[in-house]
């Protein structure tokens, strides 16, 4: 995610850092030279072109931004979304670090659940963006759990079967095993959640239409535009491309809110919060926030 103070006017036209002009910057270059190409045409009078109406463009770029704007809309909720979820995960790990102090007698037993609270963070984080492994879950408990059908769960199961062997061996009440067992439900729903967003992209045909739409605009404006506009044709195409694609490359990066693109949601750092919340209950040093590199906060 891009973290930075409001920027000037130079800092707007010239960051390049979270913007998609990188990404796109070829299709628009393509696009203005088949401009420039089809103005040198006309202008010269090498072809006989036709010349319609700007009033069927401007209908169309309505249209056009109207279905942008409302996958635009989508792949925000969804990014929106995951971060809403995310929080929740921060504040039920910060109340399951306070619960296990309250319920829990074991000063072992506290430890090692929320070692595996952590431990289960981290593999949701490594399983949301498709990573193989990740080694700070074996270095909180010792174990590998990529052995496990779905490690993110591995770990919470662990984490109920402490809880289980808690109520067995009388240092947890039942009143305390429920409150505890309700903070694992919440848990799981909320990471139910992300993996729904995760596995559930915006409908493919979405895309195809915005794409087809904003290429097939691209591509016949410069028989609207050439007549009046000139040799300025190519530059009014180049900022339409700007525009159009660039929104359509956005809400590619917002619809995935949590893969690692820049724009993504920054969960090595939200993992670090929870770390810094529940260190001093597992008698480890607190770590450093993360802090954005050139502007940018994984």
């Amino acid at each position: 995610m891009i973290v930075r103070d409001k920027p000037t006017l130079l800092q707007l036209l010239f960051a390049v850092k979270g913007s998609v002009l990188p990404r796109i910057a070829p299709r628009i270059v393509i696009l203005t030279a088949l401009a420039a190409g089809v103005t040198f045409v006309d202008l010269n009078g090498l072809l006989p072109i036709a010349h319609p109406s700007a009033a069927p463009f401007a209908v169309f770029g309505v249209a056009l931004s109207m279905f942008l704007g409302f996958r635009n809309n989508a792949a925000y909720d969804r990014w929106w979304e995951g971060r809403r979820l995310w929080g929740q995960l921060i504040a039920d790990l910060r109340a399951l670090g306070r619960e296990t102090d309250i319920f829990i007698t074991n000063p072992d037993r506290r430890k090692q659940v929320l070692r595996l609270a952590l431990a289960f963070l981290h593999l949701h984080r490594a399983n949301l963006r498709q990573l193989p492994h990740d080694a700070a879950a074996k270095t909180l408990t010792g174990e590998d759990f990529g052995a496990t059908p779905h490690p993110p769960c591995g770990a919470l199961n662990q984490l109920a079967d402490e809880v289980s062997a808690a109520h067995r061996a009388g240092e947890i009440d039942g009143f305390g095993a429920k409150a505890l067992t309700e903070r694992l439900g919440a848990i799981t729903l909320a990471q139910a959640g992300c993996e729904r967003i995760a596995t559930t992209p915006l409908p493919y045909v979405y895309s195809l239409l915005i794409f087809r739409t904003t290429y097939l605009y691209c591509v016949l404006l410069p028989l609207g535009l050439v007549e009046q506009a000139g040799w300025l044709t190519p530059l009014f195409v180049a900022v339409v491309a700007y525009v159009f694609l660039g929104l359509a490359e956005v809400t590619e990066e917002l619809a995935e809110p949590f893969g690692t693109s820049v724009n993504a949601l920054p969960l090595d750092a939200m993992c670090r919060v929870v770390e810094i919340s529940l260190a001093p209950r597992l008698d480890l040093e607190v770590p450093e926030p993360l802090l954005p590199k050139d502007y940018h906060l994984s």
